[in-house]
């Protein structure tokens, strides 16, 4: 049986939602990541009723454990969370829903719940927590670009301007194109890191995010065809 809740097959979907693990109260715990850098941005609690409303109008609904109600995410404050995908895990007693923020998730006005390391005692907010490697590496550009840290290559980089960044990614680019006609594995790994590693530093120049891409490539994400008057691909 296919564990994820999706599709048009009602039987499917059925059985894997009678198969799913309540806890005594009638509840599961929903895990909600942003489907398109997958961070993690809230954990909630769906009952039976909670998971089909969410099913039903794909948009992710709780089960309110203080208010003893069912809620619609951002029913209020209007930071709904659009349904991509549902997922449940081997023990089918935990829900990950992949979804499509339209706006900050937690009530404090941060895009997600978890912004508090255990390894901080001042209990700053951090954003360490959002998204994956690539994420860190850019906030790690963008720290070395605010402070010129000494001896920092980035640093240098950014101390070089505009036509050392571009000259660096040309050279990359190149690199790539080399590796890829000696068709060697390991070289084709090695250059397309280091070009990605300095991309995120032409978008640390440019003051933009990886953010600012996931929003492009969702946009284009399961559509085809070009875009209308010029030769880029729409998309995937």
């Amino acid at each position: 049986m296919d564990p994820r809740l999706r599709g048009d097959d009602g039987t499917n979907r059925m059985n894997t939602l009678e198969n799913l693990q309540f806890d005594e109260k009638g509840l599961i715990p929903a895990v909600i990541q942003d489907w398109r850098d997958g961070t993690v941005l809230m954990v909630g609690f769906m009952n039976r009723e909670a998971l089909h409303k969410t099913l039903e109008t794909k948009s992710v609904h709780f089960w309110s454990r203080t208010r003893q109600k069912l809620w619609e995410k951002g029913e209020t404050s209007g930071n709904r969370l659009s349904v991509r995908e549902l997922f449940v895990d081997c023990d089918q007693d935990t829900i990950l829903v992949k979804a499509d923020p339209s706006g900050p998730t937690c009530h404090t006005g941060e895009r997600a719940c978890f912004f508090t390391s255990v390894d901080d005692n001042t209990g700053a907010k951090t954003h360490d927590a959002h998204g994956a490697l690539l994420e860190s590496i850019h906030r790690t550009i963008e720290n070395r670009k605010a402070t010129r840290q000494s001896g920092s290559y980035v640093a240098s980089l950014f101390e070089g301007g505009q036509d050392r960044i571009l000259k660096k990614v040309a050279e990359e680019a190149a690199e790539v194109i080399l590796a890829s006609k000696t068709g060697k594995p390991d070289e084709i790994v090695h250059e397309v890191a280091d070009l990605l590693f300095h991309t995120l530093v032409l978008l640390g120049y440019h003051d933009l995010t990886l953010q600012d891409i996931y929003k492009e490539l969702g946009k284009r994400f399961g559509r085809s065809g070009l875009r209308s008057g010029s030769g880029r691909k729409d998309g995937t």
